[in-house]
């Protein structure tokens, strides 16, 4: 369970949740372009961008949780339970791997235009990375500074969604979400005005125009409270106000641990949550245990390096004493 956002103010912003009740070994991954990609069916790139991310090395392999290039092109997998579809190998198509398109579209394209135009010949298979590591279903969400869409897997093949919303979570599919977005356009930030002809009948605490806003943690009830929190979010524009504003956006979707149960008696968290700057290549996280902002920039890294760099996740409560 999951949930991602865009955000613009002097800059723009690309981030999500990641809702699980374990970890993989994630850890903030700095792929340089000199580092040797390879896909499984695709064969190897001559050559890819840079990209910077949360991801889990497996046999010196990152698999890509969400990243941003080094052109300001983010993309973001998260789960599709139910929903996502893979296919066999098709000939005619560049057959990926699902935990290969992160990296497959980051490191060829620059644009959402130049995404679109490589998924129009992409084909997701039913391949997974290794018999400990079967295909999880997902969906991605890839943003630039100017657009936003959704790509999905499903029966009926690759579908692509225009997301003006800028907020994607998990299944149904989005056009589900958009639909069911319509339920709650009564919803606002001001105080409510109705007061059925009687001078009793008058709103007795602020907040009170958001009645009626969904506060479980369901995938639907995740997207409408993202969806109202983003709409009507402001703040400064510098930069750490900005990225201030956007950890408490999606801090309206999180998951503190006991309130989300599973079958098997586990509670799925936040594990943790990002902020990419699309503009200065900045990615920004906080940890389930942590809420202190850490911060890795692309910029300090050599682009064309041939080695991985990668920074273990900050898992430990910090307090800032002041006596």
């Amino acid at each position: 369970m999951c949930t991602a956002i865009t955000y613009h103010t002097r800059d723009h912003y690309f981030g999500r949740t990641l809702d699980i009740e374990c970890g993989y070994g994630e850890q903030v991954v700095m792929m340089p372009r000199g580092f040797p990609l390879s896909f499984r069916k695709a064969g190897k790139p001559k050559q890819h961008y840079a990209m910077l991310g949360m991801a889990a090395v497996v046999q010196h392999c990152p698999l890509y949780f969400d990243a941003v290039n080094e052109w300001g092109l983010a993309m973001a997998g998260l789960n599709f339970p139910g929903q996502a579809v893979y296919f066999p190998v098709q000939e005619e198509k560049e057959n990926i791997a699902p935990y290969e398109l992160i990296p497959y579209i980051l490191g060829q394209c620059k644009t959402v235009d130049e995404a679109l135009e490589r998924l129009e010949k992409t084909n997701i298979i039913d391949l997974p990375f290794s018999d400990n590591l079967p295909l999880t279903p997902l969906h991605w969400m890839i943003a630039d500074r100017h657009l936003s869409v959704v790509v999905e897997s499903v029966r009926e093949g690759l579908k692509v969604h225009e997301n003006p919303i800028g907020v994607m979570t998990n299944s149904p599919s989005f056009d589900y979400h958009l639909l069911h977005l319509s339920d709650y356009m009564q919803l606002s930030n001001q105080p409510p005005k109705m007061r059925f002809g009687c001078e009793g009948v008058r709103a007795y605490s602020r907040g009170m125009g958001a009645m009626g806003l969904p506060g479980d943690w369901s995938s639907a009830s995740r997207f409408v409270r993202a969806a109202f929190v983003k709409e009507h979010g402001v703040s400064p524009d510098s930069e750490l106000a900005s990225v201030s504003q956007f950890f408490h956006m999606l801090g309206a979707v999180s998951v503190p641990r006991g309130c989300m149960q599973l079958e098997d008696g586990h509670y799925q968290v936040t594990s943790y949550t990002s902020c990419m700057n699309l503009d200065r290549r900045v990615y920004y996280y906080t940890t389930y245990e942590n809420s202190r902002l850490s911060a890795v920039n692309m910029h300090r890294f050599k682009l064309d390096g041939t080695e991985l760099k990668c920074f273990p996740l900050h898992k430990t409560v910090t307090v800032h004493w002041q006596n």
